[in-house]
């Protein structure tokens, strides 16, 4: 059970739970379901897909590490934020291993937007088929430091944030319902209150045509009891942000740990490193950083430098809540 959590732990948790699922995805990349329901992922692999040692990461946890490190060294500075993107898309900062070869094509052609001087929160591109996980990937650190302030405040940041790679209103509202989610989870709540509570939030919040109609493209979240009886058939771990969100809360609504749920978002197939970071930072917050297995946090890529900026980081946001 997750009750009794430290707020630290929590926030530590989703962190290390994002990084780890992400790093158990990378070397089954694109693989189908198929594949996976022959050969299960059990524990940390190499190679595969991207050809990486175990442990490594992907962009989903790098776009992560430069908005952590944005936020504590230049706050909700946007600017800041792109140009951190850019040094990564040229490999400069937060890589595994000093180079990227993993990125989205509408995250890529959004940072190269963002390289040659567009504004900000209008580089993501607009248009219906820029609906990745993109930016539903990296918005943990978005939904840890606007805890405690309104519910308002967090889903107007995630859709800022969200608009430096998607700006299309059906990836803001995702990252909305997942930001609001988290922070119900960082006080305790049970997995299907908190997405219940998060739905109720964005409901109330949009009043505006774009908003309300993408919010129905996610109506497949509520009743929360009803979604969390669907057979995995049902559920996808594809690239689409509807996918994402919908197979990460399955995950961990279907699941009774860290490692179950993880576990269970690898095996979905397809996209797996996003799924699986997703479906880890929301069970790494509910469970707290002692569900995650030492050793999974050990092997990662740059350990070390993961532990000093997330500490570094939860030690402001457990501060500020």
């Amino acid at each position: 059970m997750a009750s009794g959590v430290a707020l630290k732990s929590r926030i530590l948790g989703g962190l290390w739970g994002h990084a780890v699922g992400d790093a158990l995805g990378v070397p089954v990349e694109f693989c189908s379901r198929q594949e996976r329901e022959r050969d299960p992922v059990a524990d940390l692999r190499g190679f595969g897909t991207h050809n990486q040692p175990p442990g490594t990461w992907s962009d989903d946890t790098s776009l992560t590490l430069c908005t952590i490190d944005t936020l504590l060294h230049s706050g909700e500075d946007y600017g800041a934020l792109g140009r951190s993107f850019v040094r990564w898309l040229n490999a400069e900062v937060w890589t595994a291993h000093g180079s990227v070869f993993d990125v989205g094509i509408a995250t890529a052609s959004a940072i190269r937007r963002l390289a040659r001087g567009v504004a900000p929160l209008e580089a993501g591109r607009y248009d219906e088929d820029s609906n990745g996980n993109g930016s539903l990937m990296r918005m943990l650190p978005v939904a840890i430091w606007f805890a405690g302030r309104p519910a308002a405040d967090t889903i107007e940041a995630a859709h800022r944030y969200s608009a430096l790679t998607h700006r299309h209103p059906r990836s803001q509202v995702g990252c909305a319902i997942y930001c609001l989610t988290v922070q119900r989870l960082m006080t305790g709540g049970v997995p299907n209150a908190a997405v219940d509570m998060a739905w109720r939030d964005v409901n109330a919040h949009y009043d505006t045509a774009s908003f309300a109609s993408e919010l129905s493209v996610y109506s497949r979240l509520v009743p929360v009891k009803m979604f969390e009886k669907l057979h995995a058939q049902a559920i996808r771990g594809s690239g689409y942000v509807v996918d994402a969100l919908e197979a990460s809360i399955w995950c961990l609504l279907n699941s009774r740990s860290f490692e179950e749920a993880v576990l269970k978002a690898i095996n979905l197939g397809e996209d797996t490193d996003t799924t699986g970071s997703i479906t880890g930072a929301l069970a790494g917050v509910h469970y707290g950083l002692e569900a995650i297995p030492v050793v999974w946090r050990a092997a990662l890529a740059r350990s070390d430098d993961l532990d000093k900026l997330f500490n570094a980081f939860a030690d402001r946001a457990a501060s500020a809540a």
